[in-house]
């Protein structure tokens, strides 16, 4: 295999993003089976959403160091 034994970082940085968005998918089917039960536990719902929030804070981030910007 001639695969390359180091990563760029503009690579690192989109396997983290895709890490961060498997997070964010994953949290956000939590909440979702959370309160499809009926009577979610509140604290625990809160957390997940405030977990993932922080998540897309940081895609947001990454996002923005990848997209360059562009001068109109």
């Amino acid at each position: 295999m001639n695969a390359p034994s180091e990563l760029n970082f503009e690579d690192m940085l989109q396997i983290r993003l895709e890490v961060l968005r498997r997070g964010h998918r994953d949290l956000d089917e939590a909440v979702h089976a959370l309160e499809a039960t009926g009577r979610p536990d509140q604290l625990t719902l809160r957390r997940l959403k405030k977990q993932k929030l922080a998540l897309k804070d940081q895609i947001v981030k990454i996002e923005d160091q990848l997209i360059p910007d562009i001068i109109a």
